[in-house]
């Protein structure tokens, strides 16, 4: 579809829907992570903050569901999914809530938003603007208490990224989204847990395009 500008009254009647989808726990979460990736916007791509804003609102609808639901949406849409995705129920979600953008909320079936949501959790090879800032804002929203989480938000910003340079401004989102794939594969690794061939190829493809 051709992108429109989304206006702010859609924005707020998207917060009332998605509340509904989920938890008190998990909408204040989203919350956060909206207003992290509106900062995050405003420093690299202000243009697209109502796009990025509603990408936010939307990657965590299916968060909750159980395994077995998540299998269901899939099989009802017809999208294949693997023994991998099974072994990564903390991951499956974000396919799941992108199938259901096209269907449930599609005056936001964006393709840039559906693809920030599909790899909110993983990243993925050759990674857009939008799809870093949303992974990266759903790992340092404020309402993160993870160490990990604290350390990689003070890196970001201790940084000063709206001190740099466009070029400098974008070599340190890479630099910081690097380093958030990094410890999730270590943590994985050491949970002796799957880890998605997405996340190898987003952090592949950052370390070929930055050397």
């Amino acid at each position: 579809m051709i992108y429109r500008e989304i206006a702010e009254s859609e924005i707020e009647g998207l917060r009332l829907r998605v509340s509904a989808t989920m938890s008190e726990k998990r909408y204040l979460h989203t919350l956060a992570v909206e207003e992290m990736a509106a900062r995050l916007s405003d420093l690299y791509c202000p243009e697209k903050k109502s796009k990025i804003r509603a990408a936010a609102l939307l990657h965590d609808i299916t968060k909750e569901l159980s395994v077995s639901e998540q299998v269901a949406i899939c099989k009802e849409y017809g999208v294949p999914f693997t023994d991998e995705d099974l072994g990564a129920p903390k991951v499956f979600h974000a396919r799941t809530a992108a199938i259901l953008i096209p269907m449930r909320f599609p005056e936001f079936s964006d393709i840039e938003i559906i693809n920030a949501v599909r790899y909110h959790t993983t990243g993925c090879a050759s990674m857009t603007l939008c799809e870093k800032i949303i992974y990266l804002a759903d790992y340092i929203d404020e309402t993160r208490t993870y160490w990990d989480c604290i350390k990689l938000r003070n890196m970001f910003w201790d940084a000063e990224p709206e001190r740099m340079d466009q070029k400098g401004r974008l070599d340190h989102l890479d630099a910081v989204v690097l380093e958030a794939i990094n410890m999730s594969i270590n943590s994985l690794i050491e949970e002796r847990k799957i880890i998605s061939c997405d996340t190898i190829s987003a952090r592949n493809s950052l370390l070929l395009n930055n050397k």
